[in-house]
């Protein structure tokens, strides 16, 4: 069996040799055309190259190979080729990833295969145009410049197209983002038009040729790199998407050399050419709830506009940022999960991007995304359009949640708005989860209640407070006494108003009928105050001298009553006494009776008291 072995890993080492191996330059392949294109007006180079590959040989080629040199390699964010077929139907986008050649290992030069759709048969040729997005080859020059200065920036190149094919013929444009150009090399044949410069054409040009190209020109455009950009999206299955950016971002041209002044900044048009003021920011359409702030607070000077396919925010830090000078803000917003996120039963899918928008020609060097699926999530599958890391998985934990929420998180460097694509995130999520915060919720509020009344209800002291219980039961005593003598006053007034019917009526017979319920009721709320009085004696004697007087000022005013009622039937009603008389007999017993009844209130208030 060992023999068996050994052969199967021969030749598992043989497949997976036979699989890298490098690739070879086809010497019957040749460049009959190359025109290239340098965009130099932003912070971007952006070179798009169209070449037409010929194949002089008899074999078929299967794929052709491009080329970049160190300089452009090292600096490189985004590589792409289209096959250009003006007679079927426009372009195709190609195949391209990064390779090795046989016997240029040791080389500088980065080399890129680009599959074919058709191999390229003798004498035919094929169009592709190769398009490549570097960050960070402009160099400021010089590295700092005083606020009245421009920016100048210096570019380095080669005349020549870094092809491992012979070039028939090629030509070079140079586009500027302004008329002043310092300086630059003179390949002849070489024209200056406007803003941009002509090189070529060139013809017959050997394999891997090289002349160095160096442009000094002004640029003041926005150098705005984001050093670091952390993405936050938290996806809910109840209809909403949170999404939140936080970025460093600094200004990476020339640096300002001595004082800002904000004098000179705000009056001369020409201070601070190459400072960044505002910078637009796309959010998608369905975006609402938007907010920017720093670590201040919110930023009010910020703007937002809604347009019909995107939401345009406009965002203004606090101070312009000049060569050197770094902020650090947040962004968010919030858009509907069903633009975005598709199911079929308990699968999921989340299409999303990596990153967005952040300001025109943007250069990220070092983008996190973290997104946070709903609590329960599994079998997580993420696919993206171009190669990303995908770090070790976390969670994250909030409201009701129990295990915490799965966390996808991803990096990625040397971002550019061309990295503005979708992630397809596919997961497992059982529907019935869906139950599990309002259960949580419910059973939550349910315990609550049940400790307030637990709580409440029990006595937890360890001892019985004598003082505070018996304060307790006196005040349960007077609030009864209380009530009994306001029915009691109620009662006197009753007696009253029948006192001056009689006077008016002189109805003696109704009079009488009224006064045995109003006396009934009198004696039973006095027969009431003297039982409580009789059980207050012991926990509050105070309180029930108080009440002892309230009785004996009752009895009083009783016995005023009765005479009272004793001059009206007897002496009033019959004619025994004429009105003076009278007058002069029941005023002292009424004033006697108003002050009876103000001792009475005094001592309804002190008890209250």
């Amino acid at each position: 069996m060992a023999w068996l072995r050994f052969a199967v890993v021969a030749l598992v080492l043989f497949c997976g040799s036979s699989l890298a191996a490098p690739d070879t330059i086809n010497p019957s392949v040749r460049v009959k055309q190359a025109d290239r294109l340098v965009d130099l007006a932003s912070q971007l180079v952006k070179i798009n190259t169209q070449l037409v590959f010929e194949n002089t040989g008899s074999d078929a080629a299967r794929y052709v190979l491009v080329a970049l040199d160190e300089s452009h390699a090292n600096t490189l964010a985004y590589i792409n080729a289209i096959l250009v077929e003006p007679n079927k139907g426009g372009v195709k986008p190609l195949k391209v990833e990064e390779t090795t050649v046989q016997n240029h290992e040791k080389s500088s030069n980065r080399f890129y295969r680009i599959d074919l759709k058709t191999p390229l048969t003798t004498g035919k040729s094929v169009t592709i145009t190769l398009e490549c997005i570097h960050t960070h080859h402009l160099e400021p020059f010089p590295r700092e410049i005083t606020q009245k200065e421009k920016q100048l920036v210096k570019y380095t190149g080669n005349h020549y197209i870094v092809s491992p094919y012979t070039v028939v013929k090629q030509k070079t444009t140079v586009n500027l983002s302004a008329r002043n150009i310092e300086s630059y090399t003179k390949l002849k044949p070489v024209t200056q038009t406007d803003m941009s410069l002509n090189y070529g054409p060139y013809e017959n040009i050997p394999p891997f040729s090289e002349d160095p190209m160096l442009i000094h020109c002004e640029n003041n455009t926005p150098f705005l790199t984001v050093r670091n950009l952390l993405r936050q999206i938290e996806v809910s299955h109840w209809g909403n998407i949170a999404i939140e950016e936080t970025v460093d971002l600094e200004h990476t041209g020339a640096i300002l050399k001595g004082s800002f002044s904000r004098y000179e900044y705000q009056r001369e048009s020409g201070s601070g050419l190459s400072s960044v003021k505002n910078f637009k920011t796309i959010l998608p359409a369905s975006a609402t709830d938007a907010y920017y702030r720093d670590d201040i607070g919110n930023i009010s000077t910020s703007n937002m506009r809604v347009l019909s396919d995107a939401v345009e925010l406009n965002l203004r830090p606090r101070f312009p940022l000049f060569g050197g000078w770094k902020t650090h803000y947040v962004v968010g917003y919030n858009v509907p999960s069903y633009e975005y996120l598709y199911n079929s039963g308990d699968q999921y899918i989340l299409k999303i991007r990596f990153i967005d928008h952040i300001f025109d020609d943007m250069i990220v060097d070092d983008a996190v995304t973290r997104i946070i699926l709903p609590e329960g999530c599994h079998n997580i599958q993420v696919k993206s359009p171009y190669p990303i890391d995908r770090l070790p998985d976390s969670l994250h934990f909030t409201y009701l949640d129990t295990k915490g929420r799965p966390v996808i998180v991803l990096h990625k460097e040397n971002l550019i708005e061309h990295h503005i694509q979708d992630l397809e995130i596919s997961y497992s999520f059982p529907r019935i989860l869906m139950l599990q915060e309002p259960l949580l919720l419910i059973v939550a509020l349910f315990l609550l209640f049940v400790l307030v009344i637990i709580y409440v209800r029990l006595d937890f002291s360890i001892s019985k407070d004598e003082a505070s219980e018996n304060k307790l039961r006196i005040a349960g005593f007077v609030e009864k006494i209380l009530s009994h003598q306001l029915k009691r006053i109620n009662a006197y007034d009753a007696y009253d108003e029948q006192l001056n019917k009689l006077k008016q009526v002189k109805d003696v017979n109704s009079f009488n009928s009224s006064l045995r319920t109003i006396t009934n009721d009198l004696k039973n709320e006095t027969q009431a105050i003297a039982d409580l009085q009789a059980k207050l004696k012991t926990d509050g004697p105070e309180s029930a001298e108080k009440v002892a007087e309230l009785q004996k000022l009752d009895k009083a005013l009783k016995e005023l009553l009765n005479q009272q009622q004793t001059l009206y039937v007897e002496k009033l009603i019959p004619a025994k006494i004429n009105r003076t008389a009278f007058v002069e007999a029941d005023g002292p017993l009424s004033k006697k009776k108003a002050d009876i009844r103000e001792k009475i209130t005094a001592l309804v208030k002190s008890l209250q008291n």
